[in-house]
């Protein structure tokens, strides 16, 4: 099993406890959350997540899950005709951050990625952008978004990765020095920033999630690394002929 609750830092945290850190540190920065995420990456991610979004064109229309979506920035860029979205993520304060910014016709839900309160075979599509390194274990939620998922459905994951070996080192040293000032800065929280640093820190590295994602039973697994491998876009699909097809 690969369950990430381990060391961050010099404290061993438990999965209860790092469960409970881990909605700590979300609830603190979600007013500036998406202000960071421009600073951290040079406003980068904003094409990661339209890299993403593109790659959910072949699954429009349909019912669509945007998991761990927080504000709500994806959901808005998947909304179109025909699909019906659905935000589920378990802070209640990323949420109301994102609720108040607009009026897409989203459907916001609480709940966390290892116990989706959702019915077997209801989505056609299952999004997750940098929340799958936040969830305590792995293999359980990628079960549950298989569960959820209709046959033939895809999910498409978006999150930090491994980068290049001659990347690594400058990238490294972002990170660990840059980051957690900038984090101090803006949002008067450099401890959750560190924590955020050490999240990807640990997380499985490319081949490990498409490994996941094969051991959780999805098929055509695959990835495409971004910006060097800083971060990475895996897709899988749940056996089964589409609905629709």
């Amino acid at each position: 099993m690969t369950d990430l609750s381990r060391t961050f830092g010099k404290q061993h945290v438990d999965a209860e406890s790092r469960t409970r850190l881990i909605r700590s540190v979300f609830s603190r920065v979600a007013p500036r959350y998406d202000l960071m995420n421009d600073l951290m990456s040079m406003g980068i991610h904003r094409y990661w997540k339209r890299v993403m979004c593109r790659a959910a064109e072949p699954s429009a229309p349909g019912d669509i899950l945007d998991l761990a979506g927080g504000t709500g920035d994806v959901a808005r860029a998947l909304a179109g005709q025909q699909r019906r979205i659905t935000v589920c993520d378990p802070s209640l304060e990323m949420m109301q951050t994102g609720r108040a910014r607009g009026h897409t016709p989203v459907n916001w839900l609480a709940g966390s990625a290892e116990d989706l309160p959702l019915e077997d075979a209801s989505m056609d599509l299952v999004t997750i952008a940098f929340g799958i390194r936040n969830v305590t274990r792995i293999e359980q939620a990628l079960g549950e978004i298989h569960r959820v998922l209709r046959p033939g459905g895809r999910l498409l994951c978006l999150e930090f990765s491994r980068p290049a070996a001659w990347l690594r080192p400058f990238y490294n040293a972002y990170s660990r020095l840059v980051i957690p000032r900038l984090g101090a800065l803006v949002s008067g929280n450099r401890d959750a920033y560190h924590y955020l640093i050490d999240s990807i820190r640990v997380f499985p590295d490319q081949q490990q999630l498409a490994t996941l994602f094969e051991q959780a039973g999805f098929e055509q697994v695959s990835y495409r690394n971004l910006s060097f491998g800083i971060a990475c876009l895996h897709s899988g699909t749940r056996p089964g002929a589409h609905a629709d097809a």
